[in-house]
Formats: structure tokens, sequence, C-alpha cells
């Protein structure tokens, strides 16, 4: 089973929560969360790239890297949960 469809059978965000904690280490739930927070900032569309690593104590290839997957890819997955939120 896909791990796209094994977090859609999940029942709850507490599941959701537990089940990261089981299949990822801390360090890659911590980029995961930091990604998440510079797609965040890039998309408010108020800050440069250089204050979003600053504000976040990130480097500004991570910055650019969810940019590009932001506003250049076609997946458009963080852009469909952004619109959401």
């Amino acid at each position: 089973m896909k791990l796209s469809r094994v977090l859609k059978e999940l029942n709850s965000s507490k599941d959701i929560e537990n089940f990261l904690l089981d299949l990822c280490t801390p360090s890659e739930i911590e980029a995961m969360e930091e990604r998440w927070e510079v797609a965040k900032l890039l998309y408010e569309g108020k800050s440069t790239y250089r204050d979003i690593a600053s504000k976040l104590n990130t480097s500004t290839a991570t910055v650019t890297r969810v940019a590009r997957f932001l506003f250049k890819e076609t997946n458009q997955g963080y852009i469909k949960v952004l619109k959401k939120g």
C-alpha cells in the first residue's frame, strides 16, 4: 500500500502523528516541519528568502528548494493545502 493511501486511512490527527513518529526519525520530522513553515511564509509573500531563512534558522538553499516546489513544480501539493488554510 502506498504511503499516501496509508495516511488517508488514518482516522485522527493523533493517529497520523503517531504513525509519523514511528516511521520517521526526529530529524526527518523536524526537516518536514521546517519545510512546511517555509512554505507557509513563502505563500504569504511578505518576506524575502533571506528573511525566512533567518526567522526559521534554516538555509537559503532550503527556502529556495521549497519555493521551487511551491511555485514551479506541477505537483501543487503545497498549494492545495495552503489554499484550504
